[in-house]
């Protein structure tokens, strides 16, 4: 017999209520079960395990896409700097795409996950048919000027007009392709919402499956391939990606799943397309805010030289590399937040929140500890110069002592945002990275004389104030009577 949201069972961030063999066994068939993708309700039984059932497909998942970047990089980077700027200076562009395309996956999460939770599939799939409209509509503009004007657009970002002459069609590729990464996010969006975690995770193993083989064989010409340079891994991409989306819209339109868009479906819906947009402009709020501080900062470590500069970059890869599990989980809790809100059972879905924060901070102290204990080896696997070796083991060190208030804060931004409350953490982003980590930066860096290092303690600030404003504003609970 499952548990009841009553039961005790449900405040245990452990997915098992046995011991011994008998509980291994048991959390060892949900990984798999978690990995192969099951027909569960969320709303109902152990919090715990549906955290679990949840979690571990959207950590690979995340993983896939991260490989994305690390693959091109790697083989583009055999074609020289030029190349390597190329790319650079393109994915400065495609910035404004990935936030819209998190944006509207982020609203989308809301609709469909409410939808789901209150027990209306076809809702659910009427809100996932008008993202997918919009996300269509939006990125019309991105293709005709990416394409029109690819050159233009790579000089007026700094490129020089050689390299953009020769190199533009990588640009005019990805940004006259934008639509499969706006497919992309939104439609796993819409499987991860309803509970099928595992279907989006492999539609990013698909993707990335062709991208690796495409990579080399359309950059270099391998076998009866054309050799196209750098815009063979803009294609490359472009296909893998675009061979997802189409099984991502053959899985809604003809197999169906827990949401399967049907001729009825097939409409647009203003109202709803508004609700949408409108829950969406918090989301693209809060990447561009941290996106933008980001490139603030960066610029702050590039007035002390290329070596604190790469330390800094370095020590950001590790940690972003080091927490993904942390987003699965945050994840996670946004999709119990509005499956549980939906099936009007608030208490519920705050308990899954904080069950979900409670395992978040084990695992990311876990995480910090070791990067305490062992920066310099983590950092060394990276690079060889003991300067940027030293910056950079500096920098996991400072940031390590924040890992339990970054893992709390993570969680409660991604509950706002599954409960349809997108404002609430776009405001508490707006206040903790620019009116706190930018100006702090500069102060204790440059006029306070503590170089590099004021960077990194005002990042531990910034993010500490973050977790702790985050959950102070989910325990008054207005998020509860969000209406979406």
């Amino acid at each position: 017999m499952n548990p009841t949201p009553e039961s005790p069972k449900d405040e245990s961030p452990l997915p098992g209520v046995s011991t011994g063999r008998g509980r291994i066994a048991r959390i060892w068939r949900d990984v798999v079960k978690a990995v192969r993708g099951s027909q569960e309700d969320f709303t109902e039984g152990s919090i715990g395990r549906a955290i679990l059932l949840l979690s571990i497909p959207m950590v690979l998942e995340m993983v896939m896409e991260s490989i994305f970047a690390i693959v091109d990089i790697y083989f583009v980077s055999k074609l020289g700097p030029d190349a390597v700027a190329t790319v650079g200076v393109t994915e400065s562009m495609l910035t404004l795409v990935y936030a819209v395309a998190i944006g509207l996956s982020m609203g989308t999460t809301a609709l469909v996950a409410r939808r789901i939770g209150e027990k209306r599939p076809d809702d659910a799939a009427l809100a996932a048919f008008q993202a997918i409209a919009v996300g269509l509509i939006v990125s019309l503009p991105v293709a005709v000027v990416g394409i029109a004007f690819a050159p233009q657009l790579l000089v007026l970002i700094g490129l020089d007009p050689g390299v953009a002459a020769k190199n533009h069609l990588f640009t005019a590729v990805l940004l006259g392709s934008n639509a499969v990464i706006m497919l992309l996010f939104i439609i796993n969006a819409v499987f991860r919402s309803a509970g099928d975690a595992a279907v989006a995770m492999r539609v990013l193993w698909l993707a990335n499956g062709i991208n690796i083989v495409l990579d080399p064989c359309l950059i270099f010409g391998l076998g009866p391939f054309p050799e196209l340079g750098v815009a063979g891994a803009a294609v490359a991409t472009s296909i893998g990606r675009g061979t997802a989306v189409l099984f991502q819209l053959w899985l809604l339109f003809v197999k169906g799943g827990r949401v399967r868009i049907k001729g009825a479906q097939i409409r647009l819906v203003p109202r709803v397309m508004w609700k949408l947009v409108r829950i969406s402009l918090g989301g693209i709020g809060q990447f561009i805010i941290s996106t933008s501080s980001w490139i603030v900062l960066m610029r702050i470590m590039a007035v002390f030289g290329s070596v604190s500069l790469a330390g800094y970059t370095i020590a950001i890869r590790i940690i972003i590399f080091a927490i993904l599990p942390s987003w699965g989980m945050a994840n996670a809790a946004a999709t119990l937040v509005g499956q549980n809100l939906g099936a009007r059972k608030p208490d519920r879905a705050e308990r899954s929140v904080w069950i979900t924060a409670l395992a978040n901070m084990i695992f990311l102290g876990v995480i910090g500890v070791v990067f305490l204990l062992f920066a310099e080896f983590f950092v060394s696997l990276l690079t060889d110069d003991p300067g940027v070796v030293a910056v950079g083991a500096e920098c996991l060190r400072v940031l390590s002592y924040g890992y339990l208030v970054y893992a709390l804060g993570m969680v409660m931004v991604q509950a706002f945002n599954g409960a349809g409350d997108t404002t609430t953490p776009t405001v508490i982003n707006f206040f903790c990275f620019w009116l706190i980590e930018i100006p702090l930066a500069y102060l204790l860096a440059l006029p306070l004389g503590l170089d590099e290092r004021g960077v990194f303690f005002a990042i531990l600030a910034s993010e500490t104030v973050l977790g702790i404003a985050g959950a102070i504003m989910f325990r008054r609970g207005r998020w509860k009577s969000r209406e979406v």
